[in-house]
């Protein structure tokens, strides 16, 4: 394929990041084994830090960044695809290190690449994006250490951001009965909507004090710092927090007790470098009982040409739920 097409760098002079779209054709892209004719991607925040300057996101310019792709197979060098075959990118080194999701055509390796569920489109694929497939993902480790529809109810911090919205509303629709938690106020009424039993304000930092009363059977944290310590000593016996990320901090500091009086575990939940039978699992299961109702309620479609008006409204927190970009609007 000769003919431009157009896609969005960053590229750093000087410590400073210029943006932009450029047009270029696939003689431009990375190595990889399969071109893909991108439909659909998505707007996350990490994409939105990639295009600022000093951000630790991208590690060599210039970059197209976009974690996250869904498209249509355009040529394929591998017998694992064939043109035509709908398909979806999330994760690995896309729009970090190896140009992603914010251009026309993407190529990538093979091992790279999940083949999109029947009962799944493109779009929702990526109205999910990376942060439904760590939700997801975090979803599944909880279950197979002990999370039960029959025990008490969960946790979800940072309830109004992308993996906490969405971990809300895949949890309510297995059958928990979710705890929001959220400093934003005014969300309340719609966190509800969206499947959650009860709304409670922010937790604050760790208190110091080694246990606390028990509130709940797991917990999904993309908040992290010290206030983890305060949910862990929370946790009912054997219960456990997927740990997902890191807006409250990177550190904590916990006393012992809860894990060897109450059984607690944290586990890592690393959507990036998962397994690629973990992630065609975990894609099956958004497109089947994980699947909320509500799904298309969350997103705001926009066309390409209006990128990076969106990344602005991204940066400065102006946006709610899933900013989706239409590749043919």
């Amino acid at each position: 394929m000769s003919e431009s097409f157009k896609a969005f760098f960053v590229e750093e002079v000087d410590g400073k990041i210029s943006k932009g779209f450029k047009d270029i054709t696939t003689d431009d892209l990375p190595d990889g084994d399969v071109l893909i004719r991108i439909k659909y991607s998505g707007i996350n925040y990490k994409d939105a830090l990639a295009t600022t300057d000093n951000n630790k996101i991208v590690s060599n310019y210039p970059m197209i960044p976009g974690i996250d792709l869904a498209g249509v197979v355009e040529h394929s060098e591998t017998p694992s695809f064939d043109s035509g075959d709908e398909v979806i990118v999330t994760g690995y080194d896309l729009g970090v290190a190896h140009y992603g999701g914010f251009s026309e055509y993407a190529r990538v390796n093979e091992n790279w690449i999940v083949k999109k569920p029947k009962d799944l489109t493109l779009e929702e694929a990526m109205i999910y994006g990376t942060a439904g497939f760590t939700a997801g993902l975090a979803i599944e480790e909880l279950e197979h250490n002990g999370l039960s529809v029959e025990k008490e109810s969960v946790l979800v911090r940072g309830a109004t951001g992308g993996v906490g919205t969405l971990a809300t509303m895949m949890l309510n629709s297995i059958g928990y009965d979710v705890i929001a938690s959220t400093g934003k106020e005014g969300t309340e009424e719609e966190l509800k909507r969206l499947g959650a039993k009860d709304v409670i304000p922010r937790i604050e930092d760790y208190d110091g004090k080694p246990l606390a009363e028990r509130k709940w059977q797991a917990a999904i944290d993309p908040v992290g710092g010290s206030s983890l310590a305060q949910v862990v000593k929370q946790l009912h016996h054997n219960g456990s927090l997927a740990l997902i990320g890191m807006t409250g901090g990177n550190h904590f500091e916990s006393s012992i007790f809860p894990f060897i009086l109450r059984g607690a575990n944290i586990i890592g939940i690393d959507s990036v470098q998962a397994t690629m039978k973990m992630r065609t699992k975990i894609w099956r299961r958004l497109a089947k009982d994980l699947k909320p109702d509500q799904l298309h309620e969350i997103k705001t479609t926009i066309a390409f040409k209006d990128l990076e008006k969106y990344i602005d409204k991204v940066l400065s927190h102006d946006n709610a739920g899933r900013i989706i970009i239409d590749f043919d609007k």
